[in-house]
């Protein structure tokens, strides 16, 4: 994914009338770099990495949900029922191939290569959006991958 500069994400924040703070500006700016949607804990662990350190786990909750509620991020639910983030942008990119969510370790890779299907809806339907998930062992879990634990 390509870095955003600062002032390109800033004038993201006030375009969707969100107030630019510098908590905002460094999620957005460890989403933007995202392969794939991140986890509350993935993205504290990589503030905490960063140069800057990390963030409060409360404040980066409720950077979360501003970004989510002012629709530059969007947030699902994996197979386990925990929060997964990417920003809006990169949704429809997303949202056209299925994913592979690990069982054991929680990793979820994108499976560009398997086509989300696109559905003939009856009339008056809105389809909002579509995900398609595969569930198994990744290759660092699986026991046939020497990965068994």
């Amino acid at each position: 994914m390509p870095e955003f500069p600062a002032d390109f994400l800033a004038a993201q924040l006030r375009a969707a009338a969100v107030k630019v703070t510098r908590p905002r500006l460094r999620v957005l700016a460890v989403l933007s770099r995202a392969t794939a949607p991140l986890t509350h804990a993935e993205l504290e662990e990589r503030l905490v990495l960063s140069a800057e350190g990390g963030i409060d786990r409360v404040t980066l909750y409720r950077v979360l949900d501003s970004l989510v509620d002012c629709a530059l991020a969007r947030r699902t639910v994996d197979g386990r029922g925990v929060y997964r983030f990417l920003l809006s942008s990169v949704q429809a990119a997303h949202a056209a191939h299925a994913h592979f969510h690990c069982q054991r370790c929680g990793g979820v890779t994108c499976l560009e290569q398997m086509a989300a299907p696109v559905a003939a809806l009856p009339a008056g339907f809105v389809a909002r959006q579509v995900e398609i998930e595969v569930r198994g062992l990744c290759a660092g879990c699986s026991p046939t991958a020497g990965g068994a634990r």
